[in-house]
C-alpha cells in the first residue's frame, strides 16, 4: 500500500486517500482461504447481478446465435436485476 501510495498520491490524491483509510477493509477478503475465493459474495448490487449471469451462462448448453445469446443475456440480466431489488 505504501507503494501505491507513492505511486499514486500525486496524480490521485482523493482515491489515494480513500484506498489507504479503508485498506483494512479492502484487503478483508485475502483474510479467507484462497480456496473459499470463489464462493465468497459481494454486496455490490452491480457485481451480485452479474455474477449471476456469470452463473447461468456457464451452465447453458447448445449453442446459440450472437441475436440469441445477446437476448438471453438481457432477459437473465433483467430478472437478475429486479430479484437483487426485492
Amino acid at each position: 500500500m505504501k507503494l501505491f501510495k507513492e505511486k499514486y498520491g500525486i496524480k490521485y490524491p482523493h482515491a489515494v486517500t480513500c484506498l489507504v483509510k479503508d485498506t483494512e477493509v479492502l484487503l478483508a477478503f485475502y483474510d479467507f482461504p484462497a480456496e473459499q475465493w470463489d464462493h465468497l459474495r459481494t454486496s455490490n448490487p452491480i457485481e451480485s447481478v452479474f455474477a449471476t449471469v456469470r452463473y447461468l451462462i456457464v451452465r447453458m448448453t447448445g449453442a446459440l446465435s450472437q441475436k440469441k445469446a445477446k437476448i438471453m443475456v438481457f432477459m437473465v440480466i433483467r430478472a437478475a436485476s429486479k430479484h437483487g431489488a426485492n
